[in-house]
């Protein structure tokens, strides 16, 4: 019996289009391997990817020439990390590039000496990652985006933006390991503010419409939407979705608004991704994980799409227009 398997079910069951001819020069070249792990769907992290060999690149290491990148994506299943983890672990890369917090916690549960760099977005302190920022120890380090900023920022960019509305909608992932946190966060910036927030949950384009459709039927003032890789890959949804329910969003990244998004406020994601390869570079060089202190992103922009503002009927605060990085108009 001959059995007939798609192409997009390969590439889902290798964890990424390009992982299996990857994998397969693993073990046959003597080039050092790194492994990438990331929540996302394959091709998700394209932009990602692309500061993260910028970096590397800085370090002397080009894919291909000198190292090769062994790709593990769990396709927005955040209970395929742990299995995707163990099997990097198993294959002996290098080093294991942690795409986000959720990977950097499957990793760390994975291994004990494989040196791991990450890119998170919480504290990597209060989160269990690392000792300390300065000398994370073991095996593990990397840089840290800052989520918590972005919460309390996001909360207060809303009610500045809509100052009449009394509740706040808050939008999040409950697969997603770091949900409570980034829940805990919000909850204590709106009551700081006064505001009663209402936390809505979507693990699937389905249910991010029907979160839209109920802000807009509660009158809630407007969205804050968690960091989740899930919601990443929906950009191109959530603007529409703003715009059909006239629902006013904060994102934490700037491609949001670049892709129609109304406002983005937190670090650069491509920043962290270029000090991670920095890092791999130099561990490939013979430092210790443990040595290298944690790197926080520095550079927070605030960016702004006065075209969706328009569209969704709503006009942006001088306030906030003077303190904008970036409008587009």
């Amino acid at each position: 019996m001959t059995v007939t398997i798609g192409r997009r079910e390969l590439l889902t069951a290798l964890g990424g289009a390009a992982a299996w001819p990857l994998a397969a020069r693993a073990q046959q070249s003597a080039l050092p391997v790194i492994g990438y792990l990331s929540a996302a769907a394959a091709g998700g992290d394209d932009r990602l990817i692309t500061a993260l060999r910028q970096g590397l690149k800085e370090g002397g290491y080009v894919q291909g020439q000198n190292i090769e990148v062994l790709f593990r994506y769990a396709e927005n299943q955040f209970g395929r990390l742990p299995s995707l983890a163990s099997d990097l672990v198993h294959r002996r890369v290098a080093v294991i590039v942690a795409a986000g917090t959720a990977p950097a916690l499957a990793a760390k549960g994975a291994t004990t000496t494989i040196p791991i760099v990450f890119q998170a977005s919480y504290d990597p302190v209060a989160i269990g990652l690392v000792a300390s920022l300065g000398r994370p120890g073991g095996n593990i380090t990397g840089a840290s985006m800052v989520a918590e900023a972005y919460y309390a920022k996001g909360i207060e960019l809303l009610h500045e933006l809509l100052p009449q509305a009394s509740a706040i909608a808050f939008l999040t992932n409950p697969t997603n390991p770091t949900a409570d946190l980034g829940i805990r966060e919000t909850e204590s910036a709106a009551r700081s503010l006064g505001l009663s927030l209402r936390v809505l949950n979507a693990s699937d384009p389905g249910q991010i419409e029907q979160a839209f459709a109920a802000v807009a039927r509660e009158r809630s003032g407007g969205m804050l939407v968690s960091s989740d890789r899930l919601f990443s890959n929906q950009r191109d949804q959530f603007a529409a979705l703003a715009i059909r329910y006239r629902v006013p969003c904060i994102y934490m990244r700037r491609d949001w608004v670049e892709a129609g998004g109304l406002i983005s406020y937190g670090a650069r994601s491509f920043e962290a991704l270029g000090i991670v390869g920095n890092y791999v570079a130099r561990i490939l060089k013979g430092e210790q994980p443990g040595d290298l202190p944690v790197q926080l992103a520095t550079r927070i922009e605030l960016t702004i799409n006065r075209k969706t503002a328009k569209a969704i009927g709503i006009e942006v605060p001088t306030s906030i227009l003077l303190r904008a990085d970036e409008v587009i108009e």
